[in-house]
């Protein structure tokens, strides 16, 4: 479905003052040929009397748009254009306004209606004005952030993950968004979930050895903790390939939630602090043994005592004790002999 543009359609304000002015001009007329009893009189009641009956069927080609505001028409079940710019706009009183998402509310700015907040697409009641059931036919062109709930996905590595993701979008074609799906707004939550999980398979949490997130048969070091951007891009490229035929444009797409999955988050945390542990471990091993290294030259360029290999040994093993361990050192003094 191509879209086609309604231009030139500014006469609301003509046509609304030019039918008041008739309405007006209807009741002298039907007076002034009440009290004529000619033919001439006749066929004025008649005229005014059809004109008042009648006559409010051309407000009913009215149609005010603000900023960012589009309006799809069919007539008699025929698409005959978009209108797409703000102004008063009159068009054929038949025309019809189509968005089948009118009714349908996401999580997402300027979508949430009353106190449902659920992520999740939801059909409103319908219950309101008429002003508001003709507001709810318009497509906004605004950008919008929408914000699905919160996913559990096995990364690459089968380890369940939570995520979440906002997406900012917008519709680009409202034929194509109207008519070449059945719901816009639901089609995009779907594709949302369905990229995610696509994009999330391919990553592992953290990084991981041999493992290749690009597909170029490398392992690599992408990681969905630490490529948060590169993965936000995958995804948002990866919704844009399955939305386009719904004429919608897919800005941007963010990471807004990460975590592991509840029933293995205290595992992992205690890996964590494991790696963590090892790590520092392994610092403080290395620096003890640069001291005492340092110490045996020192001791011995200085000529301070002179050790043979079992009282070096010996004083190496403490070395590392007092600087190796968790506890400060109790100190035991020897009154005797070195040997």
């Amino acid at each position: 479905m191509k879209e086609k543009i309604i231009s030139g359609k500014k006469n609301g304000m003509a046509v609304l003052i030019l039918t008041i002015l008739l309405y007006i001009a209807a009741i002298p007329a039907l007076i002034i040929g009440d009290s004529l009893e000619t033919a001439a009189g006749t066929v004025l009641i008649a005229v005014s009397l059809i004109w008042i009956c009648l006559g409010w069927i051309l407000l009913m080609g009215l149609k005010v748009l603000k900023p960012q505001e589009a309006l799809v028409l069919t007539l008699f079940g025929k698409y005959i254009g978009t209108l797409k710019s703000e102004g008063f706009y009159w068009v054929n009183p038949f025309c019809t306004a189509v968005n089948p998402a009118a009714s349908t509310k996401l999580r997402q700015s300027g979508d949430v209606g009353g106190d449902d907040i659920s992520a999740k697409p939801y059909k409103a009641t319908g219950e309101g004005t008429a002003s508001a059931a003709v507001l709810d036919k318009r497509l906004s062109l605004k950008m919008m952030t929408l914000n699905n709930n919160k996913q559990k996905i096995n990364d690459c590595l089968g380890n369940p993950i939570e995520i979440g993701i906002a997406v900012i979008w917008r519709v680009v074609d409202t034929a194509k968004a109207v008519f070449d799906v059945d719901n816009y707004k639901e089609y995009l939550s779907l594709q949302c979930d369905t990229a995610l999980r696509n994009i999330v398979r391919l990553y592992p949490y953290d990084v991981a050895p041999n493992v290749d997130t690009t597909g170029d048969g490398v392992a690599d070091e992408g990681s969905l903790r630490g490529s948060s951007e590169i993965v936000a891009q995958r995804i948002r490229d990866e919704i844009q390939e399955k939305v386009s035929n719904a004429g919608i444009e897919i800005i941007e797409a963010r990471i807004t939630y990460l975590a592991y999955a509840p029933e293995i988050a205290a595992a992992m945390l205690q890996r964590q602090q494991a790696s963590a542990v090892v790590d520092a471990r392994k610092l403080i091993v290395d620096g003890a043994v640069g001291m005492v290294e340092m110490a045996l030259e020192q001791l011995s360029e200085k000529n301070v005592v002179e050790l043979d290999d079992e009282r070096k040994a010996a004083m190496v093993s403490n070395l590392l004790v007092v600087l190796c361990g968790n506890h400060d050192a109790q100190p035991v003094v020897n009154s005797g002999s070195l040997y």
